[in-house]
């Protein structure tokens, strides 16, 4: 990009760039930044609406904290490209979410800047807390301040984080980026008077010193810390972060960058925990995102002129719009059914089911553990529920899955959307682990379909199964069938899908298209086993007895996976034979195009052909 378009901006590499202006230029920079942001990720793809809502809480937090020394912390992290092109990142940009390009959340290991490494919601306050404590203890006078917003201070971890906080008292500052346009009304000149009276030194000075010297007349006192409460309670949102032992400040216009500033440079000086509550309109200056912050928060390349995001045409379903519509057709005659979602209607495919369904479909925010206990209480009460998860999401509820649904056994269906490799939003959102953390717990059943038809027949077999049962699918377009009408799969029953010679292929999932392109190369026989737990033993058996070769083919972790247990029956039954487990290795996967990772990772089927060669030749 032409950086003269960007007179202010080209200048500013890193932070310090950015304190050599005076304040009145801020404006000019946060219109330039906006419009870099734009066009950067108009080119490159990537998140785009929250970044447009926090341009100037990102020039103000870098202008006052004294970064990277003062430590600032991002949730999430979709928030995060503005920060990124202050902090040295700016001609790296088009690169984010590519192979070997930019990170698409703060990353520790691409820049000092970034404190903590994020992708999952809700870990900001924790962890500045944690900073917060270990540098109180040091006496570095460091100042601590994390960001949160999008949604992510609905999840339980948000509060249970500030409630430590407010008992352990250390010098930090949390600020919520509230972009929900309907408290936008409690941003007017009242409010902005007060936060300015809160923020400042003298009215810590008056609360801290009142307590103090009607400490010993606790009537007195009393008296007036419920005042104070009062006419706080009255003109801002505040008693719930008071009682959590916050002070609270706000809500203030999150794109008043003279305020902002005046306000943080204010807070900053003060001690104790503080929440700076900041208004903000999520993709601000940009109408069409401004008009539709959900279809613009990610964003594939477009024409900004043109303010139309275009999806290339395909005749294939994703396995996300294969559960979008198989959810309804199942609620169309069974008003028992229920389904949940922590945050993620969308991109599940569930807006339409919410739309025709409203009174049977719940959005639980970003609490993943209360969304499985509550699909437990529902099941108990005789209803149906089915939750749709993404991978890495469902390793919040862990403990959840394990004691409020498969110890009692309950009829809880998840469907688990964007298992195995994601793609470009790198190692945090990668499904890898979820066959490893799941088949160890009893009484789950656990599917793997290769196609639409499969998928829907399994998410049809476990809505119907005594029991929790899991269905885990991947991202992107479904290998499509012609569709059939949906019949029950019998539990743990493979089915083969070429017969070869010497080798067999036993595939657990999504990548069947590329070991059948392996096995008519090799002239190898590939079974599609549909079933992670319970295994198909009858079919491992025979395989075992008719091929010198097994392969396991599965997108999930090897250690742990579908290929282990594999390994397990067959060690259990004393067998001997050839065996290789193919599926991703003990790294974290970095972001790329599904086809890239998978070439790299040698699940493509040219590298599968020689990684078999390869075995049976050694």
């Amino acid at each position: 990009m032409n950086l003269d378009n960007y007179p202010l901006l080209k200048q500013i590499n890193y932070p310090q760039d950015l304190r050599l202006y005076r304040q009145n230029q801020l404006l000019q920079i946060s219109d330039e930044l906006r419009r870099f942001l734009l066009n950067s990720v108009s080119r490159s793809s990537g998140h785009l609406a929250s970044g447009l809502g926090v341009i100037e809480l990102t020039v103000a937090l870098h202008y006052v904290y004294n970064t990277p020394f003062d430590q600032l912390i991002w949730d999430v992290g979709h928030q995060a490209y503005p920060h990124k092109i202050l902090t040295g990142r700016r001609d790296q940009m088009l690169s984010i979410r590519q192979k070997d390009g930019l990170h698409p959340f703060p990353w520790r290991e691409e820049s000092e800047y970034d404190i903590l490494s994020t992708g999952h919601s809700s870990t900001s306050i924790s962890a500045a807390l944690g900073i917060a404590v270990a540098e109180q203890q040091k006496q570095s006078n460091r100042k601590v301040a994390c960001v949160i917003g999008d949604g992510a201070l609905t999840a339980g971890m948000a509060f249970e984080a500030m409630n430590h906080a407010g008992h352990l008292k250390p010098d930090m500052l949390v600020i919520i980026n509230d972009n929900d346009m309907s408290i936008s009304e409690n941003v007017g000149g009242l409010n902005q008077h007060l936060a300015q009276i809160l923020s400042s030194r003298t009215y810590a000075t008056l609360r801290e010193g009142g307590k103090k010297v009607f400490a010993g007349i606790p009537p007195v006192k009393e008296f007036l810390k419920k005042t104070e409460e009062h006419i706080k309670g009255l003109m801002t949102p505040a008693i719930l972060f008071e009682e959590l032992g916050f002070n609270y400040i706000g809500p203030i216009d999150g794109h008043d960058i003279d305020n902002l500033v005046n306000t943080l440079s204010k807070v900053r000086q003060l001690k104790g925990p503080q929440l700076l509550h900041v208004v903000t309109q999520k993709g601000k200056g940009y109408a069409p995102a401004e008009k539709n912050p959900i279809l613009w928060h990610g964003v594939p390349k477009f024409d900004p002129s043109a303010g139309v995001i275009t999806k290339q045409p395909s005749n294939n379903p994703t396995y996300s719009q294969i559960f979008g519509d198989w959810l309804c057709e199942m609620a169309e005659h069974d008003k028992q059914l229920v389904a949940i979602t922590p945050a993620m209607s969308e991109g599940s495919g569930m807006t339409k089911f919410a739309k025709c369904y409203p009174e049977q479909f719940f959005d639980v925010a970003i609490a993943e553990q209360h969304a499985v206990t509550f699909a437990a209480g529902l099941a108990i009460s005789g209803r149906k529920p089915v939750i749709a998860i993404y991978s890495t999401f469902l390793q919040r509820a862990y403990d959840q899955v394990i004691h409020d649904i498969a110890i009692q056994n309950l009829s809880v269906l998840f469907a688990i959307d964007r298992a195995g490799i994601v793609g470009q939003d790198g190692p945090t959102h990668q499904g890898a682990f979820d066959i490893s953390y799941l088949r160890c717990i009893p009484n789950l059943v656990i599917m793997a379909p290769s196609s639409n038809i499969e998928c829907r027949n399994m998410l049809y077999t476990g809505y119907h199964y005594q029991g929790p049962a899991l269905v885990r699918y991947p991202r992107g377009e479904t290998r499509s069938e012609q569709a059939q009408p949906m019949q029950a799969i019998e539990i743990g029953k493979s089915k083969q899908i070429r017969q070869g010679k010497d080798i067999a292929i036993l595939n657990f999932g999504s990548l069947l298209d590329e070991a059948l392109k392996s096995a008519e190369e090799l002239d190898a026989t590939v079974i599609d086993m549909r079933f992670i737990k319970p295994l198909d033993e009858e079919a491992i058996l025979q395989a075992v007895q008719n091929y010198a070769t097994i392969v396991t083919l599965e997108e999930n972790a090897v250690q742990g996976g579908a290929g282990s247990a594999v390994n397990e029956f067959i060690l259990s039954k004393k067998l001997k034979c050839d065996i290789l487990n193919i599926g991703l290795p003990d790294i974290f996967i970095p972001q790329g195009t599904q086809a890239e990772i998978r070439h790299d990772i040698g699940l493509s089927a040219d590298k599968l052909t020689e990684k078999i060669t390869n075995f049976i030749n050694q």
